[in-house]
């Protein structure tokens, strides 16, 4: 049913910048909370950011400042704009409807591979 679909990931040198778009099918975005969590080689989950219904958004200590989240609601998507990327932002990015700061567990997509060269 409920289908998440990553994009945008790739290899950048330290300092780049990427876009991340996640588009759903089976779900409107836009009566949800939507986050987006990352998943470094020998690391555990973590939440990168969320943002509300309304446009709200909170970010991990770790990319406050350089990350921005935002919605289309025409095209039901949520995008992850990355910029002055460091090597240690170095995964796998995947968005997900947000349950209090994890993704809910039905709906994890294949998530879009992000490498930050230095």
């Amino acid at each position: 049913q409920v289908q998440l679909v990553e994009s945008g990931g790739g290899l950048v040198q330290a300092g780049g910048s990427l876009r991340l778009s996640c588009a759903g099918s089976g779900i409107y975005f836009g009566i949800y909370v939507m986050g987006w969590y990352r998943q470094a080689p020998g690391k555990r989950h973590e939440l990168v950011g969320t943002i509300t219904v309304g446009g709200r958004t909170n970010y991990a200590d770790s990319v406050k400042g350089r990350f921005t989240i935002s919605r289309d609601i025409v095209k039901n998507t949520v995008s992850l704009q990355m910029n002055s990327l460091k090597p240690e932002d170095t995964a796998i990015y995947y968005c997900n409807v947000d349950r209090g700061g994890t993704g809910d567990r039905d709906y994890w997509g294949q998530g879009t591979q992000v490498t930050v060269s230095s």
